[in-house]
């Protein structure tokens, strides 16, 4: 164990009890600082969650992939276990056969990870709401409450914020792989070539639609299945300016051609002669290029349906998603700005953020980033400060994003995110495999994968044991 400073032995503050709050807990509880782990279930409830237990899933038993060779969020399973997450120790001993992903029994996690951190000697666990900013008192918070954050401590961030509302439906748009698009058919160019730069008069992607193509695309869109929303969301509207395509689509079928289909200011270098009746935009999303976000594609469509329909547009034929689009309530702020590279509010450095919160996506994220946020907190109390894991791992990776690697694109481009391989920097792709045989088609996909996630871990043992 680290040697104690005089300041170490004062608690750190947790807000927030779920997947964030309590593997952030378990880090800095084995680093030998003491914990409060406010939560205020018990006390008070939400919409969604059913009990008081720590770390409770509510919409799925599924963690997705444990994948660590070819999938972004397995390979994060893994790093997790090396750094020794409380949330995958518990998940790996309550999994459920679930083929290739890590799918565990609900309950009985999180039974379990709320008696470990019950019964550490370092952690106390308060039940009660946090219903402003922490007190000054408390010189190391990290605020973990997740997408259902209280109405108070909502207001309360907001006023300290001043970043526009915190809880609405979030409208997420579709994200692609850039080396996924057809540049056959697409082409790069900025409206009216506006722009300083040559960089800047070619900051979109321009997918080009004639008539049948729009009417066929207009067709799918009204006929496609729609998720529901959940029983907390039902009150919550819409957040004006980013209703779902399929919603201005049933306004009308010219709609979505005067508004983010609008196919005027561009030329289409594949066939300058034609002017196209409809087009698709996609702007740059990531400072790598590797990522592209369809612009004014928000959309409430299942999953299935989105990829199908989406691959009618000409030049994503082949497109391959990062993220697909989604409309939910969703609690999260503008961490590009807001937050420095240790995950503190950069008006208030003593608070922290961690999970959902800080615009990550999913229960594996969420806890990952609750993960730093304690190592981040313990090293603080400790004397020792750390950086931030290389981005050259899926830990890393995140929360480069989140804190400074999306780029921005006006009020609300920041969207939440899952890990996945575009946020990663390039490698280059092995040539041949371990046989000695060329690698070649869909195979050379697999081998940079693989050649990632074996960078990843072994980046991640040189800092952890830097």
């Amino acid at each position: 164990m680290p040697r104690m400073t005089e300041n170490a032995m004062k608690p750190v503050h947790i807000v927030g009890g779920g997947m964030a709050g309590s593997e952030a807990a378990w880090q800095l509880a084995c680093a030998g600082v003491p914990v409060i782990l406010h939560e205020m279930r018990g006390v008070k409830g939400t919409d969604a969650h059913k009990t008081d237990g720590l770390a409770e899933l509510v919409c799925s038993n599924s963690f997705r992939s444990d994948d660590h060779r070819t999938n972004a969020v397995g390979l994060l399973h893994e790093e997790m276990r090396q750094l020794n997450s409380i949330i995958l120790t518990m998940g790996d001993r309550n999994r459920l056969p679930a083929g290739g992903a890590l799918a565990v029994d609900r309950d009985a996690f999180s039974a379990a990870v709320t008696k470990t951190l019950s019964e550490h000697p370092l952690v106390t666990v308060e039940r009660g709401e946090v219903s402003g900013l922490p007190p000054e008192e408390w010189d190391s918070v990290i605020i973990a409450t997740g997408p259902l954050t209280s109405d108070s401590l909502s207001k309360a961030i907001l006023d300290e914020t001043g970043e526009g509302e915190l809880a609405f439906f979030d409208a997420i748009a579709p994200v692609i792989y850039r080396e996924s698009v057809n540049l056959e058919k697409a082409w790069f160019q900025s409206r009216y070539d506006k722009g300083e730069t040559e960089a800047e008069k070619k900051a979109y992607l321009n997918c080009p639609m004639d008539k049948a193509q729009y009417d066929a695309f207009i067709d799918a869109l009204l006929d496609a299945p729609k998720t529901e929303f959940k029983e907390w969301e039902a009150d919550t509207p819409y957040f004006d300016g980013c209703l779902p395509i399929e919603v201005m689509a049933e306004r009308g079928r010219e709609t979505l051609r005067h508004g983010p289909m609008k196919p005027v200011g561009l030329t289409n270098p594949h066939d300058p002669t034609v002017k196209p009746w409809a087009i698709v935009q996609l702007r740059q999303d990531n400072a790598l290029g590797t990522l592209f976000n369809m612009v004014g594609f928000q959309t409430k469509m299942k999953y299935g349906a989105q990829t199908d329909i989406f691959r009618m547009i000409p030049g994503l034929e082949g497109a391959q998603f990062a993220r697909l689009g989604g409309i939910h309530r969703n609690t999260f702020l503008n961490s590009p700005k807001l937050l420095d590279s240790q995950l503190r509010l950069k008006s208030r450095p003593r608070l922290r953020f961690a999970g959902q919160l800080i615009g990550v996506e999913g229960y594996v994220e969420s806890a990952a980033m609750g993960l730093l946020a304690g190592r981040y907190a313990a090293a603080e109390r400790l004397g020792r400060p750390i950086g931030a894991p290389p981005a050259t791992t899926a830990m890393g990776a995140l929360i480069a994003h989140v804190t400074g690697g999306h780029l921005d694109g006006g009020k609300g481009s920041f969207q939440p995110m899952n890990v996945n391989f575009g946020l990663f920097p390039a490698i280059e792709t092995p040539k041949v495999d371990a046989e000695g045989k060329r690698i070649r088609g869909k195979a050379k996909g697999v081998a940079r994968k693989m050649a990632m996630s074996a960078r990843a871990l072994d980046d991640l043992s040189a800092w952890q044991n830097a």
